[in-house]
């Protein structure tokens, strides 16, 4: 199976929804997107335009319940490195039913997903799993450490949700 990747700040191009609808319906072996523009309008039309069956999963974690308020499947999630039982809790939250729980989970993740992005992922989602003591400091070339201001913003932020 393949999940196609449209994540255009990654790959400076962006999968129309015309283009994912005709690969989901002539190619039985692509059966899903991850899909990151954070565009409501175009998630929604991929939506629309391919099978019932194609799953459309949110790459980004702050549109991941909207997504899945317009038929999404889930998320491909950054912040979920950090929390994984709360980005589930807020899927299986929405998938039960329970949309003001969903939303309240979404609202007390708001701050991590805009920290984890205050510079090029992965470098704030390493650096936070660094300073919560789940992994040592490091990056590979060609990522660099986080600048000494958005290291201390991140901080903050995993200090008001108790993280660190």
């Amino acid at each position: 199976p393949i999940v196609l990747y449209n994540v255009p700040g990654r790959t400076g191009c962006n999968l129309l929804p015309a283009t994912v609808a005709r690969l989901a319906h002539d190619f039985s072996n692509i059966v899903g997107i991850k899909e990151a523009t954070g565009d409501m309008m175009q998630g929604s039309r991929v939506l629309e335009s391919c099978p019932e069956s194609f799953s459309v999963l949110s790459g980004d974690d702050l549109t991941a319940l909207s997504l899945m308020a317009l038929g999404g499947t889930g998320v491909i999630s950054v912040t979920s490195n950090l929390v994984p039982g709360r980005v589930a809790a807020m899927c299986n939250a929405f998938n039960k039913g329970d949309l003001k729980e969903a939303a309240r989970i979404h609202h007390s993740l708001f701050p991590l997903h805009e920290a984890l992005f205050f510079e090029s992922n992965p470098i704030p989602a390493k650096t936070a799993l660094s300073l919560m003591g789940k992994m040592e400091a490091g990056l590979r070339l060609p990522l660099c450490p986080m600048s000494a201001a958005a290291k201390e913003k991140l901080t903050g932020v995993l200090r008001q949700l108790k993280l660190v």
